[in-house]
């Protein structure tokens, strides 16, 4: 029996590993899937530094704060192909439920994937 926490992208694997392999270094993601799951769960456990880390130099903020009034609470992947994934992201604020929809564009940059931009409906 595993007691370990399960991973937040909802894959259903213990969180070390899945994404927290990822997320301190062991492994980087083969897929733009994997590491949009990956991103998702940096962003549910606060490592924000993953998120900066796995964001395309030329499309990331200068600076990444946490929300800490919001907490992601699902994932849930709608389509992805090789360089984009559909995805809804749900979480509570403020005692209130909702959501995210996001297309995101990934590419491969010197070998491994980063996260490009999105849109959001």
């Amino acid at each position: 029996m595993d007691l370990q926490p399960a991973c937040p992208c909802g894959s259903g694997t213990p969180y070390d590993r899945c994404c927290g392999r990822l997320h301190r270094g062991a492994a980087q993601a083969t897929t733009a899937e994997e590491l949009m799951r990956s991103r998702y769960a940096a962003y549910a456990v606060g490592d924000v530094d993953y998120v900066f880390r796995t964001w395309h130099p030329r499309t990331r903020p200068d600076d990444l704060s946490p929300d800490l009034g919001l907490t992601w609470t699902g994932l849930t992947i709608v389509d992805a192909s090789e360089d984009r994934v559909e995805f809804v992201a749900t979480f509570e604020q403020g005692g209130r439920a909702g959501s995210m929809h996001e297309v995101s564009r990934f590419e491969q940059r010197g070998g491994r994937w980063v996260y490009v931009d999105g849109e959001v409906s």
